[in-house]
């Protein structure tokens, strides 16, 4: 190729087996444009998606490609300069629970990658919902037993694992590991790192909070935070963010970035802050 062009991005299915169940999985592995003929140590950044997202890490794996950067970078083509590691979670019998958007979820709702141009991004979402009052910042023993039992914490040493092969078989920089998520992938971006605190450079969970159990760990490190919430969101109310939040400051760790989207819901908060360029470059201002 001539010397001015950039090798083209990829994106691999890399096969393993899980700790969990011991089933054969796969998941993605995004390379970035120039990677190919660069000397260069690449980033990862870890993406862990939502709960509509989950499957058998088989024939159901191309739902992760719905959101976030992986979205961003292999169906939008933006250049993003990171090795993008984007697994699966396990179904579990969650779909066994009426949840509609799982129960009803169809292959068409993939997004296609077009050999010429980007498809077109969703129609943002407005909301007439009032923004949330802030009357109680308590999280509920409910609802850390339910995120805890279908969550990616089940999965810690497969992820882990995920990371530690690319960091060996790529040409990936071990001091700029990041993490990020998006709703059930927010909390597991928490529970990940008070599992993992030495991996990580940074993390970001979106519309996903810490339980204030899990921040010893990542106040000790002292890992780079931001936090991201909306102000409309029903599914995960941004006022459950604060207690962890106050733990960590309660720990000394101050290196903490909060943000709320008052005007944006659930959806349309990570549909933004994914579609933005302003935690790709907060991730890359970090190092270990």
């Amino acid at each position: 190729m001539p010397s001015n062009e950039k090798s083209d991005e990829q994106l691999l299915r890399k096969s393993y087996i899980s700790t969990l169940d011991n089933s054969e999985r796969e998941y993605f592995l995004y390379l970035p444009k120039g990677y190919e003929e660069s000397a260069k140590k690449w980033p990862i950044l870890m993406f862990l998606h939502g709960n509509g997202e989950r499957g058998n890490g088989k024939s159901e794996l191309d739902y992760v490609q719905i959101h976030g950067p992986l979205y961003e970078a292999w169906i939008q083509k933006r250049d993003l300069p990171f090795i993008i590691i984007s697994p699966q979670l396990h179904m579990f019998d969650i779909n066994k629970k009426g949840i509609s958007y799982i129960d009803n979820r169809s292959p068409k709702s993939i997004p296609k990658r077009l050999n010429k141009g980007v498809p077109k991004r969703p129609k943002p979402r407005f909301t007439e919902d009032k923004l949330t009052s802030f009357v109680n910042d308590s999280i509920s023993k409910a609802s850390i037993n339910y995120v805890n039992k279908y969550g990616w914490n089940n999965v810690h040493e497969d992820l882990i694992k995920m990371i530690d092969s690319t960091l060996k078989n790529y040409k990936s920089d071990d001091k700029k590991v990041y993490l990020s998520g998006l709703s059930f992938g927010g909390y597991g971006t928490w529970q990940t790192a008070s599992k993992y605190p030495d991996k990580f450079a940074a993390i970001n969970p979106v519309v996903g909070y810490g339980f204030p159990e899990l921040m010893k760990p990542i106040a000790d490190k002292k890992i780079p935070i931001w936090a991201i919430a909306g102000g409309r969101d029903k599914a995960v109310p941004a006022e459950y963010f604060y207690v962890g939040l106050n733990t960590l400051k309660e720990m000394n760790h101050h290196n903490v970035r909060f943000t709320m989207h008052q005007d944006s819901d659930h959806v349309e908060t990570w549909r933004r802050v994914y579609g933005g360029q302003d935690i790709y470059d907060w991730l890359l201002s970090h190092s270990k």
